[in-house]
């Protein structure tokens, strides 16, 4: 591991050199790929440059305690303490920064939501949930873009797809899809009685033309005029466009712009998304079914967390973690969440490269 970070510290020196040339600037494309380089060294090189700092400093107290002054010695047995008890916490940091990337990670996502088992009480879980990842979105400083929604009757969402865009958006959420279910009373709730609903959600990762290898003959284009809730006319002209893939048939509409043609540039991205996914899940082979694998079925029984509000409790079933905190994680506060999910992550894979 040590021969690595060595490795490392010296391309991020030599990275630095190459960044402190003074015609660096006249050529952009390789400015932008140094920088890059750069900025993803900076986090480890920083953290092993500690780590041997610590060591050093725990080899020079190492001899001064045997210094005949006792005080001097007493100082040094304190400090080897405090230092011996740092050290295996910066070589976990290490660890977990040499672990393989996700090369998806520094995607932005599309972020489906659907309501499943629950009726109405269900679209408006849903609504929550977009909601809640709508405020961390705000607080992460990224950019939300409404892709496709379908309204419920009671002003939830039947499905809403939006376009995340920002830094690391896939790393920070590509661990929340699944079947979100909901303990609560509704608002229609007559008898004060506790339902139980649910609603699914899928984190995909934006995919460019680039990343996906589709044929024009694969594609088939429908227009038709877009409609609101109860088939209220919206536009009176051709605008929505569904696009259908042949092959997988995989069906994505956007009606949302009075533009078809921003329509259509909207349904291809959702498409060219989702067609990503299905690429990675097949090459994943314990996920045969690309969407169910993914979100479950939106039945109540199956779970990735639960929001329960008479006891204010949200609780992931993943990693055992319950907090008692629902009224601010429904305003976007899911740190702690996500933070967990992603050191589940980290842990199992160190495990996995330990017994490799």
């Amino acid at each position: 591991m040590f021969a690595k970070l060595e490795t490392l510290e010296g391309k991020f020196m030599e990275l630095e050199h190459e960044l402190a040339e003074p015609d660096v600037f006249n050529d952009q494309e390789r400015y932008r790929k140094l920088t890059k380089a750069h900025a993803d060294l900076k986090p480890v090189v920083n953290i092993f440059r500690q780590y041997k700092a610590l060591r050093q400093n725990l080899a020079d107290n190492r001899e001064l305690a045997s210094d005949p002054d006792p005080d001097i010695r007493e100082m040094a047995a304190e400090d080897i303490k405090t230092l011996e008890e740092k050290l295996p916490q910066l070589e976990h940091e290490l660890k977990v920064l040499l672990l393989p990337t996700d090369p998806l990670d520094e995607k932005n996502i599309l972020l489906e939501i659907r309501a499943g088992t629950g009726g109405e009480e269900a679209a408006l879980f849903a609504a929550d949930l977009f909601r809640m990842y709508c405020r961390y979105a705000e607080k992460m400083r990224w950019k939300v873009e409404i892709m496709s929604q379908s309204d419920s009757d009671t002003g939830g969402y039947k499905e809403i797809i939006a376009l995340i865009t920002g830094e690391k958006v896939y790393s920070r959420l590509k661990f929340e899809s699944g079947t979100h279910r909901v303990q609560r009373v509704p608002a229609t709730e007559s008898q004060g009685r506790i339902h139980t609903s649910a609603a699914t959600v899928a984190v995909m990762p934006e995919a460019a033309e680039v990343d996906i290898d589709i044929k024009p003959e694969d594609l088939r284009f429908d227009v038709f005029r877009s409609s609101g809730p109860g088939g209220q006319s919206v536009n009176t002209t051709d605008s929505a466009v569904r696009v259908t893939h042949i092959p997988t048939g995989i069906v994505v509409t956007c009606q949302d712009e009075k533009s078809q043609h921003k329509n259509k540039a909207k349904a291809l991205k959702v498409l060219y998304s989702r067609l990503l996914q299905a690429e990675q899940d097949r090459q994943n082979a314990a996920q045969a079914d690309v969407r169910r694998s993914m979100v479950g079925s939106g039945d109540r029984s199956e779970r990735i967390r639960t929001y329960n509000f008479p006891q204010g409790r949200i609780t992931d079933h993943r990693v055992n973690l319950t907090l008692y905190n629902l009224g601010r994680a429904m305003e976007g506060e899911i740190e702690e969440l996500v933070d967990a999910l992603v050191t589940h992550a980290q842990t199992e894979a160190l495990k996995n490269q330990a017994e490799a």
